[in-house]
């Protein structure tokens, strides 16, 4: 047997105890169509009292809006969750680019610790890597902040094994946060090797493929006008086809296992290991309840295989991102 989730909490790092799913609340601001304040902020208690205490935000979802809106749902709950925010990808004053300068690192811990209104953040990110900056400064600065009591625990997100090695080598990271689902394998090549050589933790973004293994998407037009996705390589519509057509197995294997399409994608995920921990993204609580229900869902060594197998990683079509070149490899 290979245990998806049965675990109630999993390991990042070495010291880091965490929800064995977390919940991304980036669509709760925007990207994802339209958004419901009062939902959202329900659907973050609501995971809260399904003991899913582990939330992932980012300066740039809003940009700014969704880690205030985040720190407004946990105000009275602050001791249960572990609170990871992430700094990074500059959208200010019209400006869009990548920055981690000592400087600007400080800066945006401050802001960020102001708009969640907490003392500390659990775990601090770097949002993509500043390939014009030595990754050495801006880990750094990150130390200065774990010194400083701003930040308990760093993370990279999006990086590359040598940019790993380099990191940890001037202060231990003890989680890389990457897309990681049955869609897209990437990190398996070298990534998460060397995550599991240093002693790191995998937080799998987007493990549901943007929602296509879901299988609620079944063409463009359930995307609303200002869906991102709509840019997206894996969603114009030759693509999506082609991906749909391997959901559709993904359905076939679900039904035989008596759940969702999203829920064994999930459990497929929770399987890859117990330094796994998935962070799919919701701001509904029923799309929250039925992801939390796949904690639950043990798959056999048989299972994994045959749904590997119905997915192989390479004929899923299209980039992950319109531009690639924000992201190391």
């Amino acid at each position: 047997m290979v245990h998806s989730g049965m675990t109630s909490t999993r390991a990042l790092g070495p010291d880091l105890l965490v929800s064995a799913q977390g919940l991304g609340c980036m669509g709760m601001s925007e990207f994802y169509g339209t958004t419901d304040e009062g939902e959202a902020l329900a659907t973050i208690g609501r995971a809260l009292d399904l003991g899913i205490t582990f939330l992932d935000t980012a300066d740039m979802y809003g940009p700014f809006t969704n880690e205030q809106l985040v720190g407004r749902a946990i105000a009275d709950r602050r001791d249960e969750v572990v609170l990871a925010t992430k700094f990074g990808i500059v959208r200010d004053s019209g400006r869009v680019g990548i920055a981690g300068d000592p400087a600007y690192v400080r800066a945006a811990c401050d802001a960020s610790l102001q708009r969640l209104g907490v003392d500390v953040i659990d775990l601090y990110y770097q949002h993509r890597v500043d390939l014009q900056v030595p990754i050495e400064q801006t880990v750094g600065a990150m130390a200065e902040l774990v010194a400083a009591g701003k930040v308990r625990h760093l993370g990279l997100s999006e990086t590359s094994a040598e940019t790993v090695r380099r990191a940890h080598a001037v202060h231990p990271i003890t989680a890389v946060q990457s897309e990681y689902s049955l869609f897209s394998r990437d990190v398996e090549r070298a990534v998460l090797p060397a995550l599991r050589e240093l002693g790191i933790g995998l937080v799998a973004y987007s493990p549901l493929g943007r929602g296509v293994l879901t299988g609620a998407i079944t063409s463009r037009d359930n995307l609303a006008e200002d869906d991102f996705r709509r840019g997206n390589p894996r969603f114009a519509q030759e693509a999506l086809d082609a991906n749909l057509a391997l959901v559709r197995r993904v359905r076939e294997l679900a039904d035989e296992k008596g759940c969702t399409p999203g829920q064994l994608a999930l459990a497929w995920v929770a399987a890859k290991g117990e330094d796994v921990v998935p962070i799919p993204g919701t701001k509904r609580r029923r799309y929250l309840e039925e992801n939390a229900a796949a904690r639950a869902l043990v798959l056999t060594a048989d299972e994994l295989a045959r749904l590997e197998a119905a997915v192989p990683a390479g004929d899923v079509v299209g980039d992950r991102y319109p531009d690639m070149r924000t992201v190391e490899r």
